[in-house]
């Protein structure tokens, strides 16, 4: 398969590199000193799977110039998916999939919006990696775990052959849920949760769970978050927070989410499409969010300050 990872970032970047290291067709879409640092000496990833290093990579920054692809990873920040839908039309034919991998629920609409209902799948991943450097990706925590389907999960040969293209790759398991709007909205509770606490309190996710204020923050925020879902007709399993939280116990103690790194650094983040999301859905379904509201104000003059709407 011929497969395009658009945004090759942490998330983008590990999952693309793991498929060339499988010899997969992969070509990378990325930009500035990353693209340049992939071009000249290669990308290398740290990983608590195996460290590696691809050396040539296919990266560019055009679009135009990478053809029809059989499939898309879509690995950029929830707020860069509709701009990221439109570049990426030049390389979408009759047959091409598209994998968002967003912390949130959102982004299969907005793709599917400009691309067509049936190019773009429900996705989500399990992964703690970043992009330590230009040229560099760090994975530190998490079994990388990438699951999709069709949101009205009817089958499809090209997801099963997708699919098994992930599960031969060395550090990834793949697999195609029962009801891939489930699966998202599990992976979109735990991360707003844990994302909103930890941006507000500054604190890694043992921290968290060790202090029993902090802990029951993210219990609370799960909770409303399970009930927007079943608001929305999303069949969550009862035992979903404590499932989530289990996983929580799971990560390095050290580990932080990618909202919570990018509010502390100063740069634009996916609250809106975490925490902001939340607020916004419940309040449509006349869903109760006071945790999720209380995270969202708090951070609100950071965010609008990484934007540059506030000075301060």
């Amino acid at each position: 398969m011929r497969i395009a990872v658009f945004g090759s970032g942490g998330v983008g970047g590990y999952f693309g590199a793991r498929l060339a290291q499988a010899r997969q067709d992969v070509v990378f879409i990325a930009r500035g000193a990353h693209l340049q640092a992939m071009r000249s000496s290669g990308l290398r990833v740290d990983s608590i799977a195996g460290d590696f290093t691809l050396n040539p990579v296919d990266a560019t920054d055009d679009p135009r110039q990478v053809g029809i692809v059989d499939a898309i990873i879509c690995g950029v920040k929830a707020w860069q998916v509709v701009t990221a839908a439109k570049a990426m039309r030049p390389m979408v034919g009759e047959n091409t999939l598209v994998i968002p991998l967003q912390n949130g629920v959102e982004a299969p609409a907005q793709l599917a919006e400009v691309l067509g209902k049936d190019t773009v799948l429900g996705g989500l991943c399990t992964i703690i990696a970043f992009r330590a450097e230009a040229g560099r990706i760090k994975h530190i925590g998490a079994n990388p775990l990438i699951r999709f389907g069709h949101m009205d999960n009817h089958a499809d040969p090209r997801v099963n052959a997708l699919s098994e293209i992930f599960d031969r790759c060395q550090g990834i398991k793949s697999s195609i849920p029962e009801d891939v709007q489930v699966a998202m909205w599990k992976k979109f509770m735990l991360i707003s949760a844990w994302s909103g606490v930890g941006a507000v309190t500054r604190a890694p996710i043992g921290i968290l769970l060790k202090q029993s204020e902090t802990r029951n923050m993210i219990v609370d925020a799960m909770q409303e978050i399970y009930s927007l879902a079943l608001a929305k007709n999303i069949d969550l399993p009862k035992n979903s927070v404590e499932k989530n939280m289990s996983t929580l116990e799971s990560f390095p103690p050290n580990s932080i989410a990618s909202m919570q790194r990018d509010i502390a650094d100063g740069l634009p983040s996916e609250l809106d499409h975490q925490n902001g999301a939340v607020v916004r859905l419940a309040s449509d379904c006349g869903v109760d969010a006071p945790i999720n509201c209380f995270i969202l104000d708090s951070l609100r003059s950071l965010e609008l300050r990484a934007r540059g709407v506030l000075k301060f």
